[in-house]
């Protein structure tokens, strides 16, 4: 037995009968519609009992259609899911339709700081204002508060400090599929 649940958090239960492929194709449409974040391979497999190559299989195929139709959609791989989104060339439309929701603005300190903890997460207080030279607790505030880190545990060290990594915020933020997209540091000049 297959569940959906709506947006409102009513559940239909469905008989699992067998579905063909273009019907799995625009099942899988519908929960990327309504997934407010980023639909991933494991959210797709809990919720219609599918495999991950069949997932994988089918999300590939779903890619490949939008990219080579006329439609102005397409699906995006972000932050270690899927969205659907508009085509780029649409976006002047979009943005006349819709109020355009600020970014947030980042402080050189916050990207410094944001930076610190990308490329050694996880990473305590300490350890950041060490690489920093200055004191971050504000900064810090800042960036947990618009949810681009998060709080992960405590290390097992003396004062057991707070560990800080980086979220699927700052990857959707920086338009980033997972944190390997990073530029390695010596590809920016930082050895």
């Amino acid at each position: 037995m297959i569940i959906f649940c709506s947006i409102s958090g009513r559940c239909i239960k469905f008989k699992e009968e067998k579905i063909e492929q273009l019907e799995w194709k625009n099942i899988l449409i519908c929960l990327l519609f309504i997934s407010e974040d980023p639909l991933t391979i494991k959210k797709i497999e809990e919720t219609t009992g599918l495999g991950r190559k069949e997932v994988l299989r089918l999300m590939n195929e779903l890619i490949k259609d939008y990219e080579d139709s006329n439609q102005p959609l397409r699906i995006y791989e972000i932050a270690r899911g899927y969205k659907i989104g508009t085509k780029t060339k649409y976006s002047a439309w979009v943005k006349k339709m819709t109020e355009i929701r600020k970014k947030v603005q980042i402080s050189s300190a916050a990207l410094e700081t944001l930076a610190i903890i990308a490329y050694n997460q996880p990473v305590t207080r300490l350890e950041i204002e060490k690489f920093r030279g200055v004191g971050c607790s504000g900064v810090i505030y800042n960036l947990l508060k618009h949810r681009f880190i998060k709080i992960t545990g405590r290390k097992k060290t003396p004062g057991n400090p707070l560990i800080y990594k980086i979220t699927d915020t700052f990857l959707m933020h920086f338009g980033l599929k997972n944190i390997s997209d990073l530029p390695r540091l010596r590809e920016i000049g930082i050895n």
